[in-house]
């Protein structure tokens, strides 16, 4: 079946394809680049995606990196990197700017315009999937490291986080507890957006043995006040943002629905970096451990 291009989207690629980033694109041209081919003599590499570029680093590659993208905040050196924007909204101008001889990118960036264009600069391109379980961090590792040419150092790393992975999640399970969290993604104007399932919320709640309050939905959800009180989490669940970013813990816990909620009236709420919590990269195992200890100083 072909896929429907909307006018809007017609437009904006004969922008991309017509303008600066075309032209750059171009100018770096060779053959046509398959997605997924080797990566090993690259020199030159874009990691996008906060995860991909943690791997690279816990695998020794990041001399090879000449810039990153806006999620990839963590180990700090990497944000001393150009950034070439946020993984989601990247212009092709931007990534090839830097003259990269490789691009790595997390399955999910976008948008596809974009991907279209550098995929046609003749700059090898390698996708790395997403996953938010415990294969999904270790098949992350193998194709990065098969791609840059040190499946070696990969077999080591994934060792060690899948070694770390299943003690945290063994010492979760051990814990026998039943909670549900909500996982808060935004609180804008005093609407909860919710995580569902098939999410990396979703997935970090199961390995540290705690239930999805909102397992019932996929994907990203807004809830209404009677939703939330339905739901009875036992605990909250959201990301720092920096001071001045977040919304203070009393306007969390004393919101009208969440303040009906054993959460509320407990003042449970925890709050984690979100590529720590998130990112299921290299620290994932150390993240398991710390939201388990976490509830469980909320008695949960």
């Amino acid at each position: 079946m072909t896929a429907m291009t909307t006018p809007a989207t017609s437009r904006r690629l004969s922008r991309l394809l017509s303008g600066a980033g075309f032209a750059l694109a171009m100018a770096l041209a060779g053959p046509a680049a398959a997605e997924g081919e080797s990566l090993a003599d690259a020199q030159r590499i874009v990691a996008i995606g906060g995860s991909v570029t943690e791997i690279v680093y816990a695998l020794g590659e990041e001399g090879r990196l000449v810039a990153r993208d806006t999620t990839s905040g963590y180990p700090e050196a990497a944000t001393e990197l150009p950034d070439v924007g946020y993984m989601r909204a990247l212009a092709p101008e931007g990534v090839l700017s830097v003259r990269p001889d490789a691009i790595l990118t997390l399955e999910g960036s976008g948008p596809p315009e974009t991907l279209t264009v550098l995929k046609a600069a003749g700059v090898p391109y390698v996708t790395v999937p997403e996953g938010y379980d415990e294969k999904g961090i270790l098949d992350k590792i193998e194709v990065i490291g098969t791609s840059l040419g040190v499946e070696a150092k990969a077999g080591e790393l994934a060792d060690r986080v899948r070694a770390e992975l299943e003690a945290a999640t063994a010492e979760a399970e051990a814990r026998g507890r039943n909670a549900r969290v909500l996982f808060i993604l935004s609180m804008n104007g005093g609407r909860i957006l919710a995580s569902g399932s098939g999410t990396a919320a979703d997935g970090i709640l199961a390995m540290a043995g705690a239930q999805n309050a909102f397992a019932d939905f996929a994907g990203y959800k807004q809830l209404n006040d009677e939703a939330v009180i339905s739901a009875a989490p036992d605990a909250i669940l959201m990301i720092s943002r920096g001071e001045g970013h977040a919304a203070p813990v009393d306007d969390v816990l004393s919101h009208p629905a969440i303040a009906q909620t054993p959460a509320g009236a407990n003042k449970r709420l925890i709050r984690m970096d979100g590529l720590y919590l998130l990112g299921f990269g290299p620290r994932t195992g150390a993240a398991v451990r710390d939201l388990s200890a976490a509830l469980a100083e909320h008695g949960l």
